[in-house]
């Protein structure tokens, strides 16, 4: 009896900490179950080339909702009429990232590696979605600053952050 007890134990607490691995930040620090999804039009979704290096787009996710919802943990960027979208960095299956009621989480994409790249890609805008079931929100070249056109070659995003200063860190941005 008791060692099927110790093995129940063992096993519940080997399931807790997976889950608590495998929860979005905010839900391990918290321990709060996950919120149901975000509607998309109780989200404001901004984008803005980082002035440091316009190969690096800032995005921001708030929730204007009076409750917590979840967003993907990866925001879905994609290019103009480019197919796919940008890879998350680090690669990770799909989760939720819970927002609080007036929160907001940051991501940085990388549009291209080297600007110079000869198989680089041009197009006129980046749609940003914190959810891949939303229709996400477009913003011209010129909107986000990154000159005439979006370079765009390998892109990578980050997972959503709790700020922009650890999007930057994640992206590899100082």
């Amino acid at each position: 009896m008791r060692l099927r007890a110790t093995i129940a134990v063992s096993a519940a607490s080997a399931a807790t900490a997976a889950l608590l691995l495998t929860a979005p930040q905010s839900q391990a620090a918290t321990g709060r179950a996950p919120a149901s999804p975000c509607a998309e039009k109780a989200l404001t979704v901004r984008a803005k080339a980082v002035a440091a290096d316009r190969t690096v787009v800032r995005m921001s996710v708030t929730n204007r909702g009076a409750r917590a919802c979840a967003v993907d943990r990866v925001p879905t960027v994609t290019f103009g009429d480019l197919d796919g979208a940008a890879l998350p960095v680090p690669a990770g299956g799909a989760a939720a990232y819970r927002l609080a009621a007036g929160g907001t989480a940051y991501a940085d994409v990388r549009t291209i590696g080297d600007p110079a790249d000869p198989e680089a890609r041009r197009t006129d805008s980046l749609t940003v979605a914190a959810s891949a079931a939303h229709w996400g929100r477009s913003f011209t070249a010129a909107r986000l600053g990154t000159g005439r056109k979006v370079l765009v070659w390998e892109p990578v995003t980050t997972w959503w952050k709790a700020s922009a200063a650890a999007a930057d860190r994640a992206i590899g941005l100082s």
